[in-house]
């Protein structure tokens, strides 16, 4: 969630790969971007377009 908090736009799955320095491979960016989904599920997050993820307006 830091990583959302100290973004000015709503991020992509690679990018918050990149802000965790995760290794970027298809495999990890595909499991970030199933994490990412199941937290717009929760209403955690909001995914504004596809793929596309960001704090959730109030």
């Amino acid at each position: 969630m830091a990583v959302f908090a100290a973004a000015e736009a709503p991020l992509r799955a690679r990018q918050v790969c990149e802000a965790m320095d995760l290794e970027i491979a298809p495999n990890t960016i595909n499991n970030t971007r199933l994490k990412l989904k199941r937290l717009v599920e929760r209403g955690i997050l909001a995914e504004i377009e596809q793929g596309l993820f960001t704090h959730p307006q109030p």
